[in-house]
């Protein structure tokens, strides 16, 4: 019950940010979608995403989609195990991609997702979006 509580919660804040008005960028600005990626390297109890394999899965996933830039960074994320209970921490990378907001970007945005978690057997991968106003 409380699961279905929070997705009707949630799915009447997504269609209520439907109806925003539209963004207004300061001069020289233009409207984007700011993308966060969060990318675990654990592979069951070991790293198994090496900075090599992650730096290959950049090129030919990341760079082919989004070649106009983006930026990566070393972090150290946490979550709960949902089968086990326990809490897991793993070095991690945030890649920050800044990007027209279109469905295509979106699309290519959960493709990197679906991508990694396909190479590297991982469960999930964050995705963070929101409306930005940038200037490069």
């Amino acid at each position: 019950m409380i699961r279905f509580g929070f997705a009707l919660f949630l799915t009447g804040m997504i269609s209520g940010c439907a109806g925003l008005a539209p963004q207004v960028c300061a001069p020289g600005q233009q409207a984007m979608l700011s993308a966060e990626l969060l990318f675990g390297r654990k592979i069951g109890d070991r790293v198994g995403v090496s900075e090599a394999s992650f730096r290959q899965f950049v090129d030919a996933e990341v760079t082919i989609r989004f070649p106009d830039g983006l930026t990566v960074l070393d972090a150290s994320g946490q979550y709960r195990d949902r089968q086990h209970g326990r809490l897991i921490r793993e070095p991690s990378k945030l890649m920050l991609i800044t990007t027209p907001d279109e469905p295509h970007s979106r699309e290519k945005l959960a493709a990197v997702a679906e991508a990694y978690k396909r190479r590297f057997s991982q469960q999930s991968v964050g995705l963070i979006l929101k409306p930005a106003c940038a200037s490069f």
